[in-house]
């Protein structure tokens, strides 16, 4: 499980396709990797396989290749990584799988003062998973909703997290992971034996 929390961005240095989905090699200060440890890698919830000093290698399988934009980055991509929150931690964000749900466009970036406003599409089979003032994750950051619409939601990002993640680099029209708040999936599934 992970927070939304990004603790930093790496960089993609090497990106290897094979036949059964891809293999990306990423730069991070991480200095406690292990085999098998999970990160999330912009909203994606991947297992560490090799690693150094600097660096650790996650495979995407052909479905994780198919319902992200992660089989479509490239050597000098920045990512938004997270380690998997400890048992001791401090829960600072909101429950995280890393189990994208969709991706989403951004279709409008404004500033405002020191502030950033991102408007992004939403399909209409999530609309009722995103609420006003209600906690998504986008890229692996979880995010307050400022506005919804039918078609579209809005998030205020503060210059910490602009300055901070990968998401100073998106423009209109590029593609961000979207996970739900998996509570109101949860709601949904038991009040769905109820109608």
């Amino acid at each position: 499980m992970f927070t939304g929390i990004v603790e930093e961005t790496g960089e993609i240095v090497d990106v290897t396709d094979t036949d059964g989905g891809r293999r990306l090699r990423l730069r991070t200060t991480f200095d406690d990797l292990h085999h098998g440890q999970s990160i999330s890698v912009s909203g994606v919830c991947l297992t560490v396989e090799e690693y150094g000093d600097d660096w650790f290698e996650v495979f995407l399988a052909a479905e994780t290749v198919e319902k992200t934009y992660l089989g479509e980055v490239g050597v000098g991509d920045a990512v938004n990584l997270e380690r998997a929150l400890k048992a001791e931690g401090r829960f600072d964000g909101h429950i995280v799988q890393g189990h994208v749900d969709t991706t989403v466009e951004v279709s409008e970036i404004e500033q405002v003062g020191e502030d950033w406003f991102f408007e992004f599409s939403l399909p209409e089979a999530y609309g009722q998973y995103v609420v006003d003032k209600g906690s998504v994750t986008l890229d692996g950051i979880s995010l307050t909703v400022a506005d919804k619409r039918e078609d579209a939601f809005t998030v205020a990002i503060i210059p910490t997290t602009y300055e901070l993640t990968a998401l100073s680099e998106k423009a209109v029209g590029d593609a961000v992971h979207l996970e739900v708040d998996v509570v109101a999936k949860y709601v949904e599934s038991m009040l769905d034996g109820y109608r």
